[in-house]
């Protein structure tokens, strides 16, 4: 099938990398891997960081005209056989897909979608109503986070069975020489390698690195040093928040290619990162992918990536005494590092990996096309 697809909030090929664009991209791929035939409808940007009532109503405008162009554009090409909307909510609606699809006669389908009803009549209500508007017309939904869940059920419910499909990436790229046994450890004097993957941007991010920092000067008496990847606008302030340690026990390396990520996962033997007012973070599926245990903040989104005491320790969110502690375990048992690690490949190949994704949203699609077929 042909999937016309449309990301309102940043479009696949952003230049600025993130959880979402990441996401988008793996969508893309698992429309490919299921032998759909998937094209960006559109990159226009419908994101109001500010609540301006302005901007907003200028950006609708704006929508509603290119939502015309399209339907002329596709009226004249090969018309899709559906439209797939990702990332929808208040500050980013979707001012193109209802109405193309509606004009084209197709079926529309929303993946992660976010209503929170507390925007109803806040600065972003004009968002917030083409959101509610937007998921009450879509023929399914496609849920990554269960945070969403409660949200999108106040406006219709019940779900549809196959709606909920956990996050999930190609994870082929992270494939590695499995974790060492036990009786391969490390002597105990050899420093345990840390690392986190984050980009440097003010707000929730340079909290969390603020914490992660606090957290391990106070585990300066044990041997450990951390590789921080990522970069941003705040670096200068994310580097002060280190000033405390030894410098040699901090390492920035800057912004990698995801192979270069994966080869710097592979080579390390925690994964830390507060997650902060996180979505649900997927480097954390990246991380358990090579084998890593995992300390994280307890936000609804991380806890869908993770497996609870098995993969992952999570504690409540902002309490840096819990995260050093969560730490300090994982720092001074190597043989629940390397249990964790082996359990956190296996959790994620099973949960979180693309083929399983494909199938499930390749057997939705084919659905919500059908009964629109049938109809017509």
């Amino acid at each position: 099938m042909k999937v016309a697809f449309y990301a309102p909030l940043k479009p696949p090929d952003h230049p600025v990398a993130s959880g979402d664009r990441q996401l988008a991209r793996a969508l893309l791929d698992a429309l490919r891997f299921a032998g759909h035939v998937p094209i960006v409808a559109s990159r226009f940007r419908s994101f109001d960081l500010h609540g301006d009532a302005y901007r907003q109503e200028r950006l609708a405008q704006l929508g509603k005209r290119l939502a015309q162009r399209i339907i002329r554009h596709l009226r004249h090409t090969d018309r899709p056989d559906v439209w797939l909307t990702y990332h929808l909510y208040h500050k980013a609606p979707d001012w193109l897909g209802p109405a193309v699809s509606a004009a084209l006669d197709i079926p529309y389908v929303v993946a992660e979608a976010s209503v929170a009803g507390k925007q109803r009549m806040g600065r972003w209500a004009k968002g917030y109503a083409s959101s509610v508007a937007a998921v009450e017309a879509a023929a399914a939904m496609l849920v990554f986070n269960p945070v969403d869940v409660a949200g999108i059920r106040a406006i219709r419910d019940p779900m549809r069975p196959g709606e909920i499909v956990p996050p999930f990436l190609d994870l082929s790229a992270f494939v590695g020489p499995p974790p060492p046994l036990p009786s391969e450890a490390r002597t105990l004097d050899e420093p345990v390698r840390l690392i986190t993957v984050a980009m440097m941007r003010t707000g929730a991010k340079l909290a969390s690195y603020r914490l992660l920092a606090d957290a391990l000067a106070r585990l300066a008496s044990l041997a450990w040093e951390l590789v921080v990847v990522g970069d941003g606008p705040v670096r200068a302030e994310v580097e002060n928040a280190f000033t405390g340690i030894e410098a040699q026990r901090i390492r920035f390396v800057g912004l990698h290619a995801p192979e270069g990520v994966a080869a710097l996962l592979r080579e390390s033997d925690i994964f830390l990162w507060p997650a902060i007012d996180e979505a649900f973070g997927m480097v954390f599926i990246e991380a358990q992918a090579c084998g890593l245990p995992v300390v994280a903040g307890d936000s609804g989104g991380v806890a869908a990536v993770v497996s609870r005491d098995r993969t992952a320790t999570l504690v409540p969110l902002g309490d840096v005494k819990a995260f050093t502690a969560a730490t300090k375990r994982l720092l001074l048992d190597a043989k629940l590092r390397q249990r964790m690690g082996r359990d956190a490949e296996a959790y994620v190949r099973a949960h979180h990996d693309l083929p399983m994704a494909a199938a499930r949203i390749d057997t939705l699609l084919r659905r919500v096309v059908a009964e629109h077929a049938a109809h017509a």
